[in-house]
């Protein structure tokens, strides 16, 4: 009893302070928390007739009158990759989506669900905003998050005419991106193709993350028509049938289809492939799992 006494205040305070810790990791990882509710853009961006015109559609490609989609696979490294091939006649068929259409922490659907809700022809997974509390968010024009992020690697941004260019969030605000056309951010990295030259080391990693991994990553080819023409390329990983990528082995298969930009997206278990209402990958969640991760958001193709 005297000793129980003697350390009380111990006690309590390791309870509070465990307590206290276990409520931050959950709010962190587990508790969702919604902060807004997907909004309608407020840029000029043109807003391309819905109408589709003829629609030619097999299990790995599609046509219509503006939109041109092509899926084939590969090996390479003891891994298999799926590519998408995209011609778009307008930059207004390519976009953004959040999760159950709100922005906040924790607040997740898979690539797919997030894809049928849209009506979406294409889709893969975004940047997982909602794992970060800090790095630029603009959607289809709105901002979402202003707090910038202190990472070595640069954003994505994708302006209102389809073109790409990568930056630094230390370097400009949100709300000059906005000014300056830029409809879409994605904050993760690293910038794979620059100008048409790899970007990335050998030996560069995200994070801790192993070197070979399932990849996401999004490019786009400056065709001298000056007409829209993106390449998407998902690789899986981390099972016995596919090993998976290092972000330079995905840096040259992006240069091989002569991208002039590339930029790494989420990648692990939450790189996913959707086409026409089927997963064209093997997403793989951690325990080498065939199963889609629940993501916080994705780019997509449609209507």
């Amino acid at each position: 009893m005297t000793f129980l006494k003697r350390h009380a205040y111990t006690i309590l305070f390791s309870t509070a302070l465990l307590g206290a810790n276990t409520y931050t990791l959950l709010k962190t990882f587990v508790l969702p928390s919604a902060q807004a509710q997907v909004i309608s853009s407020q840029t000029s961006q043109t807003v391309a007739s819905s109408d589709s015109g003829q629609v030619t559609s097999t299990d790995n490609s599609y046509q219509d009158d503006n939109i041109s989609i092509s899926i084939t696979s590969g090996q390479t490294s003891d891994t298999t990759y799926y590519v998408a091939d995209i011609k778009l006649s307008d930059a207004s068929y390519l976009k953004t989506a959040l999760a159950q259409n709100t922005f906040g922490t924790n607040i997740t659907q898979t690539t797919s669900s997030q894809a049928v809700a849209n009506n979406a022809i294409f889709a893969i997974n975004g940047d997982y905003y909602g794992a970060n509390s800090t790095g630029y968010v603009i959607k289809n024009g709105v901002i979402y998050r202003e707090s910038s992020r202190n990472s070595d690697y640069d954003d994505l941004a994708i302006y209102a005419d389809g073109s790409f260019a990568t930056f630094n969030e230390s370097d400009v605000t949100t709300q000059e991106l906005l000014d300056s056309g830029v409809v879409n951010t994605f904050a993760f990295g690293p910038t794979l193709v620059s100008d048409g030259e790899i970007a990335v080391s050998s030996s560069e990693e995200v994070g801790q993350a192993m070197s070979s991994n399932p990849r996401t990553a999004i490019g786009i080819i400056e065709e001298d028509d000056g007409s829209l023409h993106y390449i998407v390329i998902v690789s899986d990983g981390r099972s016995s049938e596919s090993e998976g990528l290092t972000l330079y082995q995905m840096a040259e298969l992006m240069q091989s289809y002569g991208v002039t930009t590339a930029y790494n997206l989420d990648g692990g278990g939450s790189s996913t492939m959707y086409f026409n209402g089927q997963v064209i990958n093997k997403p793989t969640t951690n325990g080498n799992t065939i199963k889609e991760r629940a993501v916080s958001d994705i780019v997509y193709i449609g209507y």
